[in-house]
């Protein structure tokens, strides 16, 4: 029996091409955008789980709290004293392991690199993540200070086939390192990735941090804390008691500005969007959204499929009543007509996996992840994709299986299914959610390119295009003044100035504020960040003062005394005008001084964030990053002429740069990588439901054939007729944009308020989605009504 279902199916596979091709495209198609987006979400999900420990790791995060209760900043790290006296007072946690992120410059002979995913770490940091270690005992390899293990990569890059053990790494050109050690790199799905490893015990002899500041500096909330904890352990007891225990070992306001929390490992990647991380994360927000479109996309694939197949049956019915005459009963007929829908599913599976093989490299050059074909075979995946698939039949085949073996034979010889099969509700209703589904795809990519465009072209408040940005180091042994004119001694090279941080990052650091209240400097009530410059950074970015000026080298107390402030913290601190602050008493961390100018408020953060309020003033021996402003000449000679002077300066350290506006643009990859996603799929869920349309009209202009060619002999033009034929369709696009339209305007103004600056979802983004839908259903299914419609009549009249 199961063989003759077989056979019947493919027999009406091969007679009905068109609508076969037309149902297996789509099936094809749905299959293999949810297989592609399983593969992404299946990743996403998997990240640190590879941790023997990953279920009992939890990370410390440090949150600051303003005076007004507000959070001021929020870190993924935290101050290193923390990790020592949590071990030393709460004896049910088994282990405490920092890292701090350094990176250096390591030379080797002849080879010289920057190297960034350099890590200071505790010995105990095998017992609590499982590195696989190659070389040397993970017991001792970071146990004494001046250890340094390499990954695999790393080791190859600086020792060829050399036997790295014990080898001598010279790093900044100071210290020598023994090498101890070579692990294996940590796996794509980690939240972090060091390729070396260097002991802890090494900051102790740090002219940084050193022994007594590791032990007592709770401002320096630099340092990766995780805590390994007993198998079933309530985390939340832990984060209960941390209130007392700063306001033990800080002061006894501790829990009143600092806030300490745990995170799950296992949990960092998809739902940890601190200030401070040690890699960019994901966001659960994009499984959701790739679940929902992969859902989506599916869905409109079946809904093609039950379309196709239920107007399919007026053409059937006579079958299945001659079938019920001769006696079948009706779960043979179900399961025959379920065999054909498993079928075509089977056979779009395959179209599927071989689209998927396609696709995949460019998914991966999308997402910049290494997903792998592989992960398709692993036995959970293949369980899940098998059950995908048998729902994907069943859904497809089960209503046009269980709607056309209910007829009446009576009924189907008497025409009456035909005439009924005609006005499908069903079909309008599956019509109507599949065109739903692409307006709202349409819109979200147009809101989304739209915040694009209005990010792009924000007035930020300062220049960041043709600036050249170089890691400088400290300045207390360098003559920056010196180099900084042999830069300006080429005639590309406008202005060249120095900060602490640069525009595009985050402003990390805050330092209490002391403004006049009565005869006397007392703390402010809000917090403001800090940015260290010199006197040429302002005019490096071409901020506009508001009022006062910009530090100068006329006044040599502005180095040790002037500070600089952004409209906002003037507002926020009292004054009324800019002007009203110059030569104001104002004192920052143990600094005291007055304020020489006021800023223009620029958007030094991306534009998630609203301007902060910042104090500007010289941070000695902070200075790390150098701004480069290049005319927009001779580019190629610019860098050239800068590289000349750094290799002259700098002979030890490797000649690297980048570009603000590339960092700029690295801000907004995520809503870059959402409007592409969006396009995309925004364009194959369209074209899905154009394929069910052009079907449908097939099939409507099939069944009303002798319709037409009455219609024709009496006199109907050919646009009539188009006219008639579009009609119903056009109606159920316009009622999907009407059921669309609310649910994407909420969906995208809730996105928006992601940004603190946005752009505003008006009515001409849903006219340009309804536009889209409409014009393209209607090219969809005027080119099947005007074929239909230049039929001879004759031909027609003669069709039944």
């Amino acid at each position: 029996m199961l063989q003759n279902y077989l056979k019947i199916s493919l027999r009406n596979l091969l007679k009905h091409k068109a609508f076969s091709m037309i149902n297996i495209s789509g099936v094809a198609i749905g299959l293999a955008c949810f297989l592609l987006l399983s593969l992404y979400v299946k990743d996403e999900l998997s990240y640190d789980r590879f941790h023997t420990n990953a279920d009992r790791i939890y990370r410390l995060s440090r949150t600051f709290i303003s005076k007004d209760g507000t959070e001021s900043l929020r870190l993924g790290h935290a101050a290193p004293p923390f990790g020592p006296l949590i071990k030393q007072d709460f004896q049910e946690v088994e282990e405490v392991v920092r890292m701090l992120d350094i990176g250096a410059n390591l030379k080797y002979g002849e080879k010289n690199f920057n190297e960034d995913a350099l890590f200071a770490a505790e010995q105990n940091i095998f017992k609590v993540f499982s590195f696989d270690v190659k070389l040397g005992n993970p017991q001792t390899a970071l146990a004494n200070p001046f250890s340094i293990m390499f990954s695999r990569p790393m080791a190859e890059k600086y020792f060829g086939k050399e036997n790295p053990m014990g080898k001598i790494i010279r790093m900044d050109n100071q210290l020598d390192y023994t090498v101890t050690g070579v692990f294996e790199p940590l796996p794509a799905q980690s939240h972090f990735h060091p390729q070396f490893l260097v002991s802890f015990s090494t900051l102790n002899d740090s002219r940084v941090y050193g022994a007594e500041g590791l032990r007592s500096n709770w401002g320096n909330n630099s340092f990766s804390t995780f805590l390994l904890l007993p198998k079933g352990y309530y985390a939340q007891k832990l984060v209960k008691a941390f209130p007392a225990f700063q306001n033990k070992h800080i002061d006894a306001n501790a829990s009143s500005y600092s806030r300490l929390d745990l995170m799950k490992l296992t949990d960092i990647h998809l739902h940890s969007h601190l200030d401070s991380e040690l890699e960019a994360n994901g966001d659960i927000q994009y499984v959701y959204l790739f679940s929902a479109i992969a859902m989506f996309i599916l869905l409109i694939a079946c809904i093609n499929y039950m379309n196709l197949a239920t107007a399919k049956s007026a053409t059937r019915a006579k079958e299945v009543g001659m079938r019920k005459v001769i006696g079948a009963v009706r779960h043979q007929l179900v399961r025959q007509f379920l065999s054909e829908s498993m079928l075509l599913v089977i056979v779009s599976l395959f179209f599927a996996v071989v689209l998927v093989t396609l696709c995949l490299p460019l998914l991966n050059e999308f997402t910049q992840k290494q997903l792998s074909f592989n992960a398709l075979l692993d036995p959970i995946f293949l369980s899940i994709l098998l059950g995908i698939t048998l729902f994907t039949g069943l859904i497809a085949g089960s209503y046009p299986a269980f709607f056309m073996t209910s007829f009446h034979p009576l009924s189907v010889f008497k025409g009456k299914v035909s005439s009924a099969l005609k006005n499908g509700k069903l079909r309008q209703v599956l019509v109507v959610t599949q065109f739903a589904i692409a307006v709202v795809l349409i819109v979200s990519t147009t809101v989304v390119y739209k915040q694009m465009q209005y990010v792009q072209n924000y007035k930020l408040g300062y220049s960041k295009d043709q600036v050249l940005l170089l890691r400088a180091g400290g300045d207390s042994a360098v003559n920056y003044e010196s180099i900084r004119q042999q830069l300006k001694s080429n005639s590309n090279i406008m202005e060249v100035g120095r900060s602490s941080r640069i525009p595009s990052g985050r402003l990390l650091d805050s330092w209490g504020a002391y403004v006049m209240k009565g005869d006397s400097l007392a703390p402010a009530d809000i917090n403001i960040k800090s940015l260290g410059i010199d006197e040429d950074f302002i005019p490096t970015y071409k901020i506009e003062m508001a009022a006062g000026r910009n530090f100068s080298r006329d006044f040599p107390t502005d180095k040790t005394n002037g500070f600089i402030l952004n409209e906002t913290a003037v507002k926020l601190l009292g004054w009324k005008n800019p002007a009203d602050a110059i030569g104001a008493r104002f004192g920052y961390g143990e600094i005291r001084g007055q304020i020489v100018g006021v800023t223009k408020d620029y958007h030094f953060e991306s534009l998630h964030q609203k301007v902060s309020p910042v104090v500007m003033f010289a941070q000695h021996g902070q200075l790390g990053w150098m701004s480069v402003k290049i005319s927009g000449g001779n580019l190629k000679n610019a860098l050239a002429h800068v590289e000349s002077v750094w290799t002259r300066q700098f002979p030890e350290i490797p000649f690297s740069y980048e570009f603000l506006d590339q960092r700029f643009g690295n801000l907004y990859a995520r809503e870059q990588t959402q409007q592409l996603l969006f396009g995309i799929f925004a364009g194959i869920a369209i074209f899905i439901s154009c394929l069910g349309l052009l079907g449908l009209s097939m099939f409507m202009a099939e069944i009303r054939t002798k319709e037409i060619g009455v219609r024709k002999v009496l006199g109907a033009s050919v646009t009539s007729l188009v006219i008639m034929l579009s009609n119903d369709f056009l109606k159920l696009v316009l009622i999907a944009i009407l059921i669309a339209s609310p649910i994407a305007w909420y969906a995208m103004t809730t996105w928006l308020q992601e940004f603190a600056y946005h752009t505003n979802v008006n009515i001409s983004v849903f006219l340009f989605a309804g536009l889209i839908s409409v014009a393209i259903a209607l090219f969809t299914v005027s080119f099947q009504s005007i074929k239909a419609a230049l039929m001879n009549p004759v031909k027609s009249l003669r069709s039944e």
